[in-house]
């Protein structure tokens, strides 16, 4: 059996034949860094091909599954946008080697999934969430292209409309509007949520598991379809967007707690 490898913003243990990878900056609510860009691929390439684990269970330290972007690190960006570029390929690693891992991939969503945050849960297999917990992509209120999977996956998960509605808003919904919808799978309290993450462990881990391998993968077919069609081409426009000034008004607004104020059109950028 592979030892576990060691990070500085994620936490991999393992239970039998479960592999528990928990995003690990609680202070940050679990906010991306450049550091956590960088490691997620890596711990997620060791999942896809741990041959000691069946079950691969992905959740939060602390308050939040994944508050997105840290601001610093995003306001770094701003400043300097040709330090996005490393990101960009950081970002198509983490969602396809997620579409890659053959083992079911389940989501405790044990707070907020926020931008990033929300997109890496909505790629799991079976969401849990607890019920408080919000989650949405607001990529557009930092006049940001949601390119990095959000647009991606929310279509295929509630349809164009909804999806759109959305995304194109940034608005958060809460974890028991998202179950309603079909945008995740259950909304939980605190006690239930850890009660039915642990009964559908237990389930998959006492299943065939070249069956259950194989229809993930059929079941995928189409989304990873999606995901070699669209991938590429949202992370070069939301790489254009970071260049944009409704990009650096949007940081500015965030730091300074207002409300930004963008252009028209294309006349901002």
């Amino acid at each position: 059996m592979d030892a576990l490898p060691h990070f500085e913003t994620l936490l991999l243990t393992r239970q039998g034949r479960l592999l528990t990878l928990t995003l690990n900056r609680p202070d940050a609510l679990n906010a991306f860094n450049l550091q956590m860009h960088d490691e997620l691929p890596e711990a997620l390439i060791f999942a896809r091909s741990d041959a000691g684990s069946d079950v691969l269970l992905l959740t939060g330290a602390g308050r939040a599954f994944s508050a997105g972007g840290d601001l610093d690190h995003i306001a770094r960006n701003a400043a300097n946008p040709e330090l996005f570029d490393h990101e960009v390929d950081q970002a198509r690693r983490i969602i396809t080697t997620l579409m890659d891992i053959d083992k079911p991939v389940i989501c405790r969503m044990n707070g907020h999934a926020v931008g990033l945050g929300a997109t890496i849960a909505l790629f799991c297999d079976i969401i849990f969430a607890q019920s408080q917990a919000k989650i949405g992509d607001p990529h557009v209120a930092l006049g940001l292209v949601a390119g990095d999977g959000g647009a991606i996956i929310w279509p295929a998960l509630i349809g164009a409309a909804r999806a759109k509605e959305y995304l194109l808003t940034g608005e958060l919904l809460s974890a028991e509007r998202a179950a309603a919808i079909g945008l995740i799978n259950h909304a939980l309290s605190t006690d239930a949520l850890d009660e039915a993450v642990i009964a559908s462990v237990a389930r998959l881990l006492a299943g065939a598991q070249f069956a259950i391998r194989a229809t993930k993968r059929l079941a995928n077919a189409e989304l990873k379809r999606l995901v070699a069609a669209q991938l590429d081409a949202g992370l070069e426009l939301e790489r254009q967007s970071v260049r944009t000034a409704d990009h650096r008004e949007g940081v500015a607004a965030l730091k300074e707690k207002r409300t930004p104020k963008f252009g028209k059109g294309s006349e901002h950028n």
